[in-house]
């Protein structure tokens, strides 16, 4: 793959990501588009998505430490704050239906899903999940473990293509009553541990099948890029959604999966 191949991506990989709009489903269209071929196009996505994760992991690092001393607290058996142990428990609790249903459907997640027709679908459907989720949202402002497992469930539709992680989860924390800055934030905190796992394992798959070599350049400036991008992209869809609803990304889901349907 040519590095400007790879600075795409970076690009795509890096907006996507954290707007909710999917970056699985960017990628397999990008991709379509640019005419790239690749068996290890899931391997190679997952990477760029580590660089986000440390995108994340600069922009929420105060968060992340706290939550990471209270997890080293809780096993020391030390005490922790009521509420750093609530999200702690959150996440946790929100990570574990991503991670079994990931498990269980890695393969279908390597071919069957990896189609722009199927991401033309699932755009839609996501969007209906976000206005719905505008529409009915609930006024209780208390993040609980409860509503952490039931947010990551939502994030778990998120393993198919074009559903987004960020819309998926964002939804769900507004169904169970976060408002949408708290939402979006334990949205992006949320997804750190998954987004860590997933590409630290396809970077040793990459690695030791000797494919890394063939494919280093590009995937350093795609990372590169997806780290700088996924930084402003973050800051970006936390100050929006203050005072802005999710609709809009509803409207650019729908006209690019009609968009997709008229020209596949």
């Amino acid at each position: 793959m040519e590095i400007v191949n790879g600075i795409i991506l970076g690009i795509v990989q890096g907006l996507t990501e954290f707007l909710p709009i999917s970056s699985s489903g960017h990628l397999i269209i990008m991709r379509d588009f640019l005419g790239i071929q690749s068996d290890n196009g899931l391997s190679f996505d997952a990477v760029l998505q580590l660089a986000t994760t440390l995108a994340v992991l600069v922009y929420f690092w105060k968060d992340l430490w706290r939550i990471f001393m209270s997890f080293i607290n809780l096993l020391l058996r030390k005490p922790i704050e009521s509420k750093d142990k609530v999200m702690l428990t959150a996440i946790i609790l929100g990570t574990i239906p991503a991670v079994f249903f990931g498990l269980l459907l890695e393969e279908k997640m390597e071919t069957v899903f990896r189609n722009p027709k199927l991401v033309a679908g699932t755009l839609i459907f996501g969007a209906l999940i976000m206005y719905f989720a505008e529409k009915w949202s609930k006024k209780d402002h208390q993040l609980t473990a409860k509503k952490g497992l039931h947010i990551g469930f939502y994030q778990a539709l998120a393993l198919i293509p074009g559903m987004s992680r960020s819309g998926m989860t964002i939804s769900g924390g507004l169904h169970v009553g976060l408002n949408r800055e708290e939402a979006t934030r334990f949205s992006f905190i949320l997804a750190f541990p998954i987004l860590l796992g997933s590409g630290l394992k396809k970077l040793l798959d990459l690695s030791s099948s000797g494919i890394l070599d063939s494919v280093g350049s590009s995937l350093f400036a795609g990372s590169i890029t997806a780290f700088f991008v996924g930084i402003f992209a973050i800051h970006f869809l936390i100050k929006y959604l203050k005072t802005h609803t999710l609709n809009a990304f509803v409207v650019y889901r729908i006209v690019l999966a009609l968009l997709l349907i008229l020209f596949l």
